[in-house]
């Protein structure tokens, strides 16, 4: 029998094995992800529900866009829907209810080389949540939201939610909903969204248009997409899907995405209203803004220790 001979390398003196260093493989030559490679738990979401649909975009778009998963990050809040980075294997969180905005802006901020989305329902953002969503708006800081509105909330078994329409009897409103429910476009374009889409779980090639285009957007992106709750509201857009009767209609023909006004005015039109970007705009956004005042604040003190830097400091405070 032959022997083969394998050269020795000690270990040195930490014990270690000497490692060797590999160059990093280039962007262009990766093989972007499987579904198989993104896809984590499996979803825990009534048969049926709408966001399946929205879950297999993610992970389509992930892998068509060839995203690694060090450049992505999956954030959410509470809700039905905001399970999502369960399902997703990438870094991110759930975090607290109506709280997914607050810290995927600092997420986005801290790691502007990253692909930010955050996930939620209508409860989430725009309940607990609706004045982080004002805020995060106006401030326009980088990362895409995907809010499935379902009219209803479906964790807690049907009560009354911001989305739900007039008449909507639930748990909390046995008589019927009186209360005015929120315009998500109209209240997303006042508050100061750069990019502001809608669509419907039931088209996912426009579902998925919707989402690349939010992605490439550089600031806030929000997308409003009618997610079914098949269980404590079924039925509820069946005015939109060609399939059960309904119409889905795309923007105005000659719509202009930069007129706010018109947008607006679109947004206004009876449910089950337009489908597509509504409005869309290029602004600086915050993570560009705090860039350029850290650049700033650098260079005043550029060549300075430390200690001198502190020095200047207490002197002004004397």
């Amino acid at each position: 029998m032959s022997t083969v001979t394998v050269p020795f390398e000690p270990l040195s003196r930490t014990g270690s094995i000497p490692l060797t260093a590999v160059a990093p493989i280039a962007d262009a030559d990766r093989k972007g992800l499987t579904k198989k490679e993104v896809a984590a738990d499996h979803p825990t979401w009534c048969p049926g529900c709408g966001d399946f649909s929205v879950l297999a975009l993610y992970f389509k778009l992930i892998e068509k866009r060839k995203i690694w998963h060090e450049k992505i990050t999956t954030v959410a809040g509470i809700g039905c829907s905001s399970r999502f980075p369960y399902f997703v294997q990438a870094h991110g969180a759930h975090f607290i209810h109506g709280r997914a905005l607050p810290f995927a802006s600092g997420i986005s901020l801290s790691r502007p080389d990253l692909h930010v989305f955050a996930f939620g329902g209508d409860g989430d953002a725009f309940s607990i949540g609706g004045n982080h969503f004002n805020h995060t708006a106006r401030k326009n800081i980088k990362m895409t939201y995907v809010v499935m509105d379902n009219f209803v909330y479906g964790l807690t078994k049907k009560q009354t939610s911001p989305t739900s329409p007039i008449g909507f009897k639930s748990k909390t409103d046995l008589w019927g909903a009186v209360d005015q429910p929120i315009n998500p476009m109209r209240q997303a374009i006042s508050a100061g969204a750069s990019f502001v889409a809608r669509t419907s779980a039931t088209n996912p090639n426009h579902v998925l248009q919707m989402m690349e285009a939010a992605m490439d957007h550089d600031g806030f992106s929000f997308i409003e997409c009618l997610s079914e709750c098949v269980e404590f509201y079924p039925g509820a857009f069946d005015a939109s899907n060609p399939r059960k009767g309904g119409k889905f209609e795309g923007m105005p023909e000659g719509h202009d995405v930069t007129d706010e006004l018109a947008a607006y005015k679109v947004a206004g039109e009876p449910f089950p209203g337009r489908f597509g970007i509504f409005y869309q705009v290029n602004r600086p956004t915050k993570n560009k803004l705090e860039a350029d005042i850290n650049s700033a604040s650098q260079a005043r003190v550029a060549g300075k220790k430390d200690w001198e830097i502190l020095q200047a400091t207490f002197s002004r405070m004397k």
